[in-house]
């Protein structure tokens, strides 16, 4: 095989689909970033939602139950981001070999600019990861969210953070354009 083939270019990897997977669905999510203003995010779309909420101490707590409720509450973008700051932060403590946060230690930055630049910042860490991941890092047992699972790869939480970054980024686009329509 020739270093001209397109299966040994950068572009044809598994890193690299997974790379540009990634970037496909960020600048989805910038479309919506960019738009977004502070009241939006403790916007409650309907009656029953979740959402996060100040404590007496000022910081903002996210609500929560142990056993997901029937029906599913609708989660207002607050809710969201934080969700996405709680995930994605877990799953770059497994990736980095440190002990994983609880979900109660991630906490949610506030409306506006400091929730996008926390996405932001979790972006950026991200790709810190992504770019010291080969092709044959892959392969390895994943160490989140299948830690018991020695059929999960790396490849396969990579493969989910971008499904479920993008399972996130339509709940924040469809409830931007709902409260932007209403």
């Amino acid at each position: 095989m020739t270093a001209s083939s397109p299966a040994a270019s950068p572009a044809a990897s598994r890193t690299g689909l997974l790379r540009r997977q990634f970037d496909l669905t960020w600048s989805l999510f910038e479309y919506h970033l960019e738009r977004l203003e502070p009241e939006d995010f403790l916007w409650e779309p309907a009656p029953h939602c979740w959402t996060v909420r100040r404590a007496a101490d000022g910081s903002w707590v996210p609500d929560w139950a142990e056993t997901e409720p029937d029906p599913v509450p609708v989660p207002t973008i607050a809710w969201v981001s934080w969700h996405i700051g709680w995930w994605w932060s877990v799953t770059l403590d497994h990736a980095r070999g440190v002990r994983p946060r609880e979900r109660t230690e991630i906490t949610w930055p506030g409306e506006g600019a400091a929730a996008v630049d926390g996405l932001r910042a979790l972006r950026a860490e991200w790709l810190a990861y992504l770019d010291g991941v080969t092709d044959a890092d892959l392969d390895a047992t994943a160490p989140f969210p299948w830690p018991h699972d020695p059929a999960r790869t790396k490849a396969d939480m990579i493969a989910w953070v971008n499904a479920e970054l993008m399972k996130n980024v339509a709940e924040i686009g469809q409830l931007r354009l709902i409260r932007a329509a209403s």
